[in-house]
């Protein structure tokens, strides 16, 4: 069963309830399966919420990895515009 059935049959079951159409006799059996219900929507509901976290904390391993690497490049980046220094004329320490 599907999260969106479990949703309409619970609605069914609560108009039911709502327009007293529902007997006694009846009324318990109708919790009950209201109960089942819930329960499925609940555990339905927990593992979207697990695959989201799991998809969410993958995007934010990436997004980690690429800001590594962004740093470790502009850290290349600055070595070697410090080394390209020493070839300008006049050499290190020498005004250009």
């Amino acid at each position: 069963m599907t999260y969106r059935e479990a949703i309409d049959e619970l609605e069914t079951i609560l108009r039911a309830l709502e327009t007293d159409s529902v007997d006694v006799d009846d009324l318990t059996a109708r919790v009950e399966r209201s109960a089942e219900l819930i329960r499925l929507c609940r555990r339905k509901l927990r593992h979207a919420e697990a695959s989201l976290d799991r998809v969410f904390d993958t995007l934010d391993d990436e997004d980690d990895a690429d800001e590594r690497t962004d740093d470790e490049a502009e850290d290349e980046f600055e070595e070697s515009d410090e080394d390209d220094h020493d070839h300008l004329t006049g050499g290190p320490g020498r005004a250009w």
